[in-house]
């Protein structure tokens, strides 16, 4: 048996390009995360910070106690192992600590999209079987009603008030000795897409599988292995603090509904690290500066230019404001994050290592770019970790330096695949030469070297007069140009090439249309080119800063007609 780790420095670990290969067998010690969030909480002082929100501070103590009790409050409400719980909640330790009682319950927590209306909401509750549901009593109304989910027994109301549901802040008052629970590493959470290809669907992602696929983060050093077991994991963190080293410390921007802000999350938190948020709910880059500076983090977790970009032009914009020096990681996943901006941050953050994550709600840390002081930035070029490209006819790889285009294939440590849904994951989850694999439309080339060239989603390619257009290398050409902010591009119908290529794009001052096509052509094949823009005050995104493209064509057609 043998590791492979290809590691970034102890604070920038968090979407590292870690996996384990062996020559004949490979052998992991997994775990369920219900002990290891008490493993951590036994091993780190008591009043050292775990969840920082706004004016809020929950300490490790304070963690331990108020999860204990929520986990023994669900089981003795009925609750039995594996029962879901849906996590209906902002930003804040609320929600970090639900998803640890969970674990330690041994229950199942499925997250809920705040920005969802009633009927989504119902469906949720209603595909992943939902028993009992924790939310911000600002959502109450959105809930299915007894009546209308009579599985939905138990409810738990944060932040608030709501009929028919008990107070988590009583429930915290409660009880907060451990319970007496065997857990399993095959313990479950379910991780539902953002429903951008249809109806979202549950991704059943299993607590080993997880602590393994984050291993990285866990290692004290660049140049040490993780700690694999919860013994080995206390040893480290109670050597650190005896050491005097100072707690790692992670800003996160985007929501913990979704991925990238929840596995960021629990990765911080089982290291005995802290995690800085912001219950707000838009993203507001001076508050985060602000709370960055304030809370001395190292690290910053972000979504591509649509937090990147504000970022820095609060920086840009008061030079002399915020002291970031500190920071040694910056961590993107989700969307593309621009070479520009990179290079922008370095500017105030010049030690810091901005590590550009590839992943997606079926599989995590796919491929991996880091930027530098001494590494020039990138832009959707990426280092593969287990991955490869294949043809989608045969899953044969393709020939690296070909130039052909293929899809993204993942290795490793995957989920079971989609809850209830054995088609969806039989197409999904292949075995390709006896290796398991996740293909999740993701087109790509791959240089000579073996970088994975990120071309877009199969799903959003535009077809235009028998020529592919991948939308994301149009919107990274448009924000190159200096006054473009950010910008979505989408297929719209043409009478005769079928589909043309259209825009909406943001601008910090104003700018021509024709001279932003023209731009674009300087730098892409002018069959790339939109045909029309649209301008707009902002470009439709979610707050995790994925696109809104059917938000961007609504708004493209109303400007037009």
């Amino acid at each position: 048996m043998a590791y492979a780790l290809i590691s970034l420095p102890q604070t920038a670990h968090l979407f590292s390009v870690w996996s384990l290969r062996g020559v004949d067998a490979v052998w992991v010690m997994t775990v369920s995360f219900g002990d290891v969030f008490s493993a951590v909480a036994t091993a780190c002082a008591p009043d050292q910070p775990a969840v920082i929100c706004d004016d809020q501070t929950v300490s490790w103590a304070e963690f331990e106690h108020r999860s204990n009790a929520l986990a023994r409050a669900l089981r003795h409400a009925g609750l039995s192992d594996q029962a879901k719980v849906a996590l209906y909640m902002r930003n804040g330790p609320d929600y970090l600590i639900a998803f640890a009682a969970c674990f330690k319950a041994r229950l199942a927590p499925v997250n809920i999209n705040y920005r969802y209306g009633r009927e989504e909401i119902a469906y949720l509750v209603e595909n992943s079987d939902a028993e009992a549901i924790i939310f911000d009593a600002e959502f109450a109304s959105k809930i299915p009603t007894r009546d209308e989910a009579s599985a939905l027994a138990v409810r738990i109301v944060a932040r608030g008030s709501a009929p028919e549901a008990i107070a988590l802040e009583s429930i915290y008052r409660s009880d907060g000795a451990p319970l007496d629970l065997r857990r399993s590493a095959d313990d479950l959470f379910l991780l539902y897409t953002g429903g951008t290809t249809g109806l979202p669907k549950g991704v059943m992602w299993t607590s080993g599988v997880l602590w393994n696929v984050l291993a990285a983060s866990r290692a004290a050093a660049p140049d040490q292995p993780p700690p694999m077991t919860v013994e080995a994991l206390q040893e480290q963190i109670r050597s650190e603090r005896t050491r005097g080293a100072p707690q790692v410390r992670y800003h996160i921007g985007p929501p913990l509904m979704h991925g990238t802000g929840l596995f960021a999350a629990v990765s911080v938190l089982s290291r005995g690290g802290a995690v800085v948020c912001s219950a707000s709910p838009a993203f507001n880059p001076a508050s985060a500066l602000d709370a960055i500076e304030r809370h001395a983090c190292t690290g910053i977790i972000i979504v591509g230019d649509a937090f990147a970009r504000p970022l820095l032009d609060a920086l840009r914009k008061e030079p002399g404001r915020w002291d970031v020096r500190a920071v040694t990681s910056v961590v993107s996943s989700g969307m593309m994050w621009s070479a520009e901006v990179k290079e922008g941050m370095l500017d105030f953050m010049p030690d810091a290592l901005l590590i550009d994550g590839l992943g997606a709600t079926e599989a995590a840390s796919i491929a991996a770019s880091v930027t530098s002081r001494d590494v020039r930035p990138s832009t959707a070029q990426f280092i593969p970790a287990d991955a490869i490209v294949v043809r989608p006819d045969d899953f044969r790889p393709v020939t690296p330096g070909s130039g052909e285009v293929g899809l993204i294939a993942k290795g490793g440590d995957l989920p079971l695949g989609y809850y209830k849904d054995p088609e969806r994951t039989a197409r999904t989850y292949v075995t390709i030469d006896g290796v398991r694999r996740m293909i999740g439309g993701d087109h790509a080339t791959v240089d000579a070297d073996g970088t994975i060239v990120l071309l877009g989603r199969g799903s959003h390619c535009i077809n235009t007069g028998g020529e592919k257009v991948y939308p994301e290398e149009v919107e990274q050409a448009l924000k190159s140009h200096a006054l473009v902010t950010d910008a979505l591009v989408f297929a719209v119908p043409d009478p005769r090439l079928g589909q043309s290529v259209a825009a909406v794009a943001s601008v910090s001052a104003p700018v021509g249309e024709q001279t932003l096509i023209a731009h674009v052509k300087t730098s892409l094949a002018g069959y790339k080119a939109p045909k029309r823009i649209v301008f707009t005050q902002e470009a439709p995104r979610a707050p995790n800063g994925k696109a809104d493209y059917a938000r961007a064509r609504a708004i493209f057609e109303h400007e037009l007609n």
